[in-house]
């Protein structure tokens, strides 16, 4: 597989900052390669007959996981300790604890995590397409909007409400229930088509159970992690036959976007404390429509 250090450095960046923001990391990390003329990077046959890209952008994706799990790290320890105290006593496991957090984060990730183990060679055709992954960027857009546009219509019926009753609409993550876990965990598996954001997906599903920007941000991003992590586990040993000097820029490529990632991420965290889907959802149309645009004029006509 030919790469360079600079496809590295934008394919990492992209990956870091987009994994998070909710504008579709594997989206962007198909169409740019498309737009700047890279497409042998998703023809490459060098890994067992098939093209290497899936697992490259998968081994970019494990700098991001490990980013996660630094920035969350007590997150991911009370989950430890709940696996251990449930499996003695379930009894524990009550809402509004830490130890039903630690569930919450379980079972979301059962959805995603099933359908991409079935749909996997699909989704790998999929990859292959950055027409595709332009026209479900805008698809995303779409639904970031109508989600944000959802949330302002429930917020606009609050005002007529006392303070205190205004507050108590919204719900902490802790009050979540095992079902809305898995509607939201389900809203993450489309992200697994090259468009959608993973990220966006899940913040839209959070605020639809109604929680606050900032809570359905976190769960967002718990979820993610287990996740990009299994995926890695199954795509990223087909890279370790490539010789020591693209190993090394792939090495190289997950530490730029682990650093891009826990950026993103501390940035993200305190945008939605007062910020909006909506900024994201105008540039998932504007990037989609332009790139859909190029890729029936500019580039078919070069072909």
């Amino acid at each position: 597989m030919n790469i360079d250090i600079w496809q590295t450095i934008v394919l990492a960046l992209l990956q870091g900052v987009t994994e998070l923001f909710p504008i579709s990391s594997l989206g962007h990390t198909v169409i740019i390669p498309g737009l700047l003329g890279w497409g042998n990077m998703t023809t490459d046959t060098a890994c067992g007959g098939e093209s290497c890209f899936v697992p490259l952008i998968t081994a970019l994706h494990l700098g991001t996981s490990f980013a996660l799990l630094f920035y969350f790290w007590r997150d991911w320890l009370q989950v430890a300790k709940t696996l251990v105290v449930t499996a003695k006593d379930w009894k524990r496991v009550r809402k509004g604890t830490p130890e039903w957090v630690s569930w919450l984060i379980i079972v979301g990730t059962i959805p995603a995590g099933v359908l991409g183990i079935l749909l996997e060679h699909v989704l790998k055709h999929a990859f292959a397409s950055p027409l595709i992954a332009s026209t479900f960027l805008v698809v995303n857009g779409s639904a970031l909007f109508f989600g944000e546009a959802m949330r302002r219509r429930s917020e606009a019926k609050l005002k007529a409400l006392p303070p205190r009753e205004r507050e108590a609409h919204f719900r902490r993550l802790d009050s979540l229930t095992f079902k809305e876990a898995l509607l939201v965990g389900t809203s993450q598996a489309l992200s697994l088509i090259p468009g959608f954001s993973r990220s966006g997906m899940t913040i839209v599903g959070g605020l639809i159970a109604r929680l606050t920007h900032e809570d359905a941000a976190r769960y967002s991003f718990l979820l993610g992690t287990p996740i990009i992590l299994a995926a890695a586990a199954l795509e990223v040993p087909q890279l370790l036959h490539l010789p020591g000097s693209t190993l090394l820029l792939v090495l190289f490529g997950a530490v730029l976007s682990g650093i891009a990632a826990f950026l993103s991420t501390k940035f993200l965290l305190k945008y939605f404390e007062t910020g909006r889907l909506d900024p994201f959802a105008y540039y998932c149309w504007g990037a989609g429509l332009i790139s859909i645009i190029l890729f029936f004029t500019v580039f078919s006509g070069r072909a």
